[in-house]
């Protein structure tokens, strides 16, 4: 059931580009993206809803496999072919972009509203072609821009990730690791969109690397007053962008809150154990962890996906929860129905 080709959703090329409007930048309802295999059907994003403000970053993590990357591909519509289920409601600026023509999206939203840095993106750039024609090229192909305004604002981004303007007559081979992921950041900023959403951005960095990694986002999101969105597993590298926090648990959005709250007391009991297993440099604590392994997306179990390894679970969790809503925060657990923080 792929929504997006629908004939009552197309909206004509014709149409006006985005209005500055009042509201979230982006607003995500009901977002359901499920996969056919040989083995079934995965549940990969199932019934997530929330938004994010203008200035604002979010980070989304959770497990692997639990659904953050998949997330973040349905709302830029990066989908490979075998998609069973794409449904739900993707609000940019206050415009529903599904209802927008695969044509529309890629001219007016991709890369354009909405870039990405993906996972292994040092093994993203063209052996073949300099860097600096791979980072100006959307400026090039999509906007038609002159290549000497298009080179020009190139070296205005390589300055802003840290790289010296002489390295865009370079091949992506002559370049380090943390560059590598520096000139990717830049190719996902030259078009100068609202909204980045980063896909592990320093996986596969030493820990020096990542640190100036983040450094380098912490600078472009106070000077450039850029929104983001962090995929990631590692919680401390989170905590450096986020100003809010999605937990995700098998396909399921379970937790929401502003980053402050979350890493000092979070509400779902999946991620308070998340919490507890990161090591702490100022406490003598024993790091916590989490007994058994994610269920099936293939079949999922019914009632709260993580009752089997939750730590407080009690008979009310063989139904599915819904979200709860504390003023800006929201938790998927059956322990808050009477409105009360735990």
């Amino acid at each position: 059931m792929l929504n997006v080709n629908r004939k009552e959703n197309i909206v004509s090329e014709q149409s006006p580009a985005f209005k500055a409007q009042e509201g979230p930048l982006l607003k995500v309802e009901d977002l359901h993206l499920y996969f056919s295999t040989t083995f079934g059907i995965v549940r990969a994003v199932e019934g997530v809803s929330f938004s994010l403000e203008r200035g604002s970053s979010l980070a989304i993590i959770g497990e692997s496999g639990c659904g953050k990357t998949s997330l973040a591909r349905s709302i830029l519509r990066l989908l490979p072919q075998n998609i069973h289920t794409y449904k739900g409601k993707v609000f940019l600026e206050g415009t529903d972009i599904m209802a927008f023509s695969e044509k529309r999206f890629r001219r007016q939203v991709r890369w354009e509203k909405i870039s990405m840095v993906p996972q292994a993106a040092m093994n993203s750039l063209n052996p073949v072609l300099k860097v600096g024609f791979q980072v100006a090229e959307p400026l090039l192909r999509e906007q038609k821009t002159g290549r000497e305004e298009a080179y020009e604002r190139a070296r205005e981004v390589f300055r802003i990730v840290g790289i010296p303007v002489d390295f865009l007559d370079r091949y992506a081979f002559e370049l380090s690791g943390g560059m590598r992921q520096r000139a990717i950041i830049a190719m996902a900023l030259i078009s100068n969109p609202a909204l980045v959403i980063l896909d592990e951005p320093t996986s596969a960095l030493d820990v020096l690397t990542q640190a100036n990694i983040m450094n380098a986002l912490k600078k472009i999101k106070m000077e450039l007053n850029q929104n983001f969105i962090l995929i990631t597993h590692d919680i401390a590298t989170s905590s450096e962008l986020a100003d809010e926090v999605i937990c995700m648990y098998a396909g399921q959005l379970v937790e929401h809150s502003r980053a402050g709250r979350f890493y000092r007391k979070p509400l779902h009991p999946y991620a308070q154990k998340l919490m507890a297993s990161v090591p702490t440099l100022r406490q003598d604590k024993k790091p916590d962890f989490i007994v058994g392994q994610p269920p099936s997306l293939f079949n999922p179990p019914k009632g709260c996906r993580f009752a089997l390894r939750c730590h407080k679970k009690f008979d009310r969790c063989r139904e599915e929860p819904p979200l709860f809503s504390f003023g800006d925060e929201t938790v998927k657990c059956w322990l808050y129905e009477e409105g009360v923080r735990i």
